[in-house]
């Protein structure tokens, strides 16, 4: 291998498209990995269909869709983009098996860039598998993906900033939104305030939406959240009550919604099961779930691997553009493309844009922070895991009876052994085992390859190199 050979990196969001255009100003190579058809990300890849009329987008969303796209475009010489193609693992040493459009190949790297994001952290609650019941990611990208309305009368559910967004954007789409309940009180947001100033346009931009929903009659409760959600065949109505600081619901003064589809967003976790096969050390975030241990530079255990935004904890879009940047820097470093004394004053640039950034958002985290009351709502026979059908009465039981980690409860419930490999079901897993008093040494549901099944009539040796 030499230098000359390009950083692969996987994910096309907004740190992974950050880091290609940023080696592409030191002339370095790239070839970006995504599953989806086009560059974004599930935040900025924006609508799969061209149209005259998006009025849910707002005018900073755009804003922010242009940049990426010019940044991408600007170095585009340097980049080849390998789209609706999955990682499947690692293939040997130093290289990626890929399936794209239903054929196999392998990608051999020297350096590498793991973009792979966030994926939604699952709430189990009485009713939750019914059909209109929505993660709150999921509204937003099919509202982004296409002016798709996930529902005609929403309510929305859960805590954190993408509450009032997403309100905003539905209702900009001709959504009837019935409703935002916030998990947290009101006063636990007012102690940040000092933290919401490090991104003034941000925390105005916030206040904007509040002012929104109020002008259009749209009710945003604090302290209240999900109890339950019935319907025949589909949703057809949703109890939500106060919730106290333990986020515990008041049930006796609970109240019903008629609605055909809600959002649920109690947070995000990230996508650390590529980073996890290819033996990069991770340790448990409760905000973020299982995050990888990296230096200043975002470089993992791994001496050739960086892991750069939602992928190493929950930050946001500009923090993910920010730590693409410094891998890229890194890695310019590595190959003699510029001094360690310019990597240093490039670097520390970016570094001190992040640090903003984090200040702000751990503020949000420390607003949102999930307490053990949501373990509560779920019944006895509420599926916990949807792929193994576990429910929370088995899991109960197997931690009554001595499972004190995660592989004695996956070994006593089968939880996180179905194909989602526990992306469903681990984090309420891992929150009951730590509400049980078990803290320290709970390990993980470990990914298993491949990442995604392969069809039997792929599973031939013929598959080609990259």
């Amino acid at each position: 291998m030499t230098t000359s050979q390009p950083v692969v990196i996987v994910g096309a969001g907004p740190s992974g498209t950050a880091a290609a255009a940023q080696l592409g100003k030191f002339g370095i190579k790239s070839i970006i990995i995504d599953e989806a058809p086009k560059i974004g990300g599930v935040i900025y890849r924006g609508p799969f269909r061209d149209s005259d009329d998006l009025p849910h987008l707002d005018d900073n969303l755009k804003r922010a869709m242009s940049a990426l796209r010019t940044r991408f475009s600007a170095q585009k010489q340097h980049i080849e983009l390998l789209t609706q193609t999955r990682v499947l693992g690692p293939e040997g040493q130093n290289k990626l098996l890929l399936n794209k459009l239903n054929s196999l190949s392998n990608l051999a790297y020297q350096d590498l860039i793991l973009a792979t994001g966030c994926h939604e952290r699952s709430v189990p609650f009485p009713g939750w598998q019914l059909p209109g019941v929505m993660l709150l990611g999921g509204v937003q990208l099919q509202i982004k993906s296409g002016l798709v309305k996930p529902g005609t009368r929403m309510a929305l559910v859960g805590t954190g900033p993408l509450l009032p967004l997403v309100a905003c954007q539905l209702h900009k789409a001709g959504v009837d939104v019935v409703g935002v309940y916030e998990a947290s009180q009101f006063h636990k947001l007012a102690k940040e305030a000092i933290a919401l100033l490090n991104k003034p346009k941000l925390t105005l931009s916030g206040l904007s939406m509040m002012a929104y929903l109020e002008k259009h009659d749209i009710p945003f409760y604090y302290g209240w959240g999900i109890v339950d959600a019935v319907g025949d065949e589909t949703l057809q109505q949703i109890s939500v009550a106060p919730y106290n600081e333990c986020w515990q619901a008041d049930v006796q003064n609970a109240k019903t919604i008629d609605v055909d589809a809600i959002g649920v967003g109690y947070g995000f976790v990230a996508r650390s099961q590529l980073a996890m096969l290819l033996g990069a050390q991770h340790q448990y975030s409760h905000v973020s779930g299982y995050v990888p241990i990296l230096d200043n530079w975002l470089k993992s255990s791994l001496e050739n691997t960086y892991i750069v935004g939602d992928a190493n904890g929950l930050l946001g879009a500009d923090a993910a553009i920010c730590e693409g940047q410094i891998a890229a820097i890194r890695i310019a470093q590595k190959r003699n493309k510029i001094t360690p004394k310019k990597a240093a004053q490039l670097a520390g640039k970016v570094h001190r844009k992040l640090a903003r950034i984090k200040r702000f958002r751990y503020g949000f985290d420390r607003f949102s922070a999930r307490q053990f009351g949501l373990l509560e709502l779920p019944k006895d026979d509420t599926v916990v895991c949807r792929c193994e059908q576990a429910t929370r009465s088995q899991i109960d039981k197997a931690i009554e009876q001595g499972a004190k980690d995660i592989t004695t409860l996956k070994m006593r419930t089968r939880i996180g052994m179905g194909d989602c490999q526990g992306k469903t079901c681990a984090s309420y897993a891992i929150d009951r085992l730590q509400q049980a008093g078990f803290t320290h040494n709970i390990g993980t549901i470990q990914p298993r390859f491949p990442l995604d099944p392969i069809p039997f009539t792929l599973l031939e040796d013929n598959h080609e190199t990259v």
